[in-house]
């Protein structure tokens, strides 16, 4: 085998609990609060990983009203599953991924609602090799994600749950009321999953995917549901693409320089555009077709940093920001262009400052 064979290649993500081990381990060693069973910490600390917290040296790693993130939390203490409900890109997934690290230590349970079209997806399947030599039994058992949460006591994550068929949204309702799934092929109690103290459901859907109208009237009533809405203020959401752009550009092996002023351009016509609605107040046109989420503004300023890597001088420039600009604003609405001409002539065009001066002379790119 080649050297090039050889090497080991690095993980492009690793997961939360992994990224964030030393202040996991932290928190849990810090804590004095009450655990729920089959917690790894206390809901106080819990919320601590999420929101941050200063004085310990804990990260904020997302942005939202912390009476929300308490309210998901407490919910999570129940037998009742929780749903995140809101715009693409508003970090409902990422959400999910630091409560179940925190809550349980692992986040990588999870189901995708729509891979999910057989029983055997959502709960379990066997081994063929074994199951025709033994039979039906345990060792033959291959349990889901799901399933593997109720043994072990862990949180599962449910992704874009709405786009699992109804049929397979309502196989939930006695995992989620009763804690129990009945394995008919085992004899005995071998055939009684019951779940352990620490398991729940967190689940996450687009409000605008079709999908969402459609989901299990009987599995609505047995989920808490919250609203995840994109961040609200300026600054905040500087802040986060900011951080994560210099993550993914550390992960891809790059140095760009990271001018804020440039940066401010793309997270502000993004925070416009997605809220139809200017700084000072006034009303502008949304873009239909494009979530110009934080998530997104990261993608593109990540995108901008590889092009001045590879092609530009090391440093993010105006130009190469609007190139990656349009192409994530402009998808499949026609309608999208006319929009953004209007707001480039209405707002872009009036603004001083050499960056916002750059961006309109480069207004022939939307044409």
């Amino acid at each position: 085998m080649s050297n090039k064979q050889s090497v080991n290649k690095a993980a492009q993500r690793e997961p939360v609990e992994v990224v964030y081990a030393a202040e996991l381990d932290k928190l849990r060693s810090m804590d004095h609060g009450p655990v729920p069973p089959g917690w790894q910490m206390s809901p106080r600390a819990v919320e601590k990983f999420v929101m941050g917290d200063e004085k310990l040296g804990i990260e904020r790693k997302f942005v939202a009203d912390r009476a929300m993130v308490v309210r998901i939390i407490i919910s999570l203490c129940t037998s009742r599953g929780c749903l995140l409900v809101g715009e693409p890109g508003t970090a409902k997934s990422w959400l999910s991924e630091l409560l179940a690290a925190a809550i349980s230590g692992s986040s990588t349970l999870t189901l995708q609602g729509g891979a999910v079209s057989s029983v055997g997806q959502l709960l379990y399947s066997w081994n063929e090799a074994v199951l025709h030599t033994e039979g039906p039994c345990l060792r033959a058992l291959v349990p889901s994600p799901l399933l593997r949460g109720m043994m072990e006591g862990q949180m599962v994550r449910f992704e874009e749950i709405a786009r699992c068929p109804q049929a397979l949204q309502d196989a939930l309702l006695s995992v989620l009321s009763d804690r129990v799934v009945v394995i008919p092929e085992l004899a005995g109690e071998d055939g009684v999953v019951l779940a352990r103290e620490g398991f729940n459901v967190i689940a996450t859907s687009n409000s605008i995917d079709e999908g969402v109208h459609r989901m299990s009237a009987a599995l609505k009533r047995r989920m808490d549901f919250e609203e995840i809405r994109p961040i609200r203020n300026l600054a905040d959401e500087m802040d986060v693409v900011l951080r994560e752009v210099g993550r993914a550009n550390s992960r891809a092996g790059i140095e760009v320089a990271l001018e804020e002023s440039v940066i401010e351009v793309l997270v502000t016509m993004f925070h416009e555009l997605r809220n139809g609605q200017t700084l000072d107040g006034r009303s502008t046109d949304r873009l239909a077709g494009s979530a110009l989420s934080a998530a997104e503004a990261v993608s593109v300023a990540h995108a901008a940093s590889l092009n001045a890597w590879y092609y530009g001088g090391g440093s993010i420039t105006v130009e190469q920001l609007m190139h990656h600009i349009i192409g994530s604003a402009l998808k499949d609405q026609p309608e999208d262009r006319r929009r953004l001409r209007h707001y480039f002539e209405t707002t872009v065009a009036p603004r001083r400052g050499d960056n916002w001066q750059q961006a309109w002379a480069l207004r022939s790119l939307i044409h």
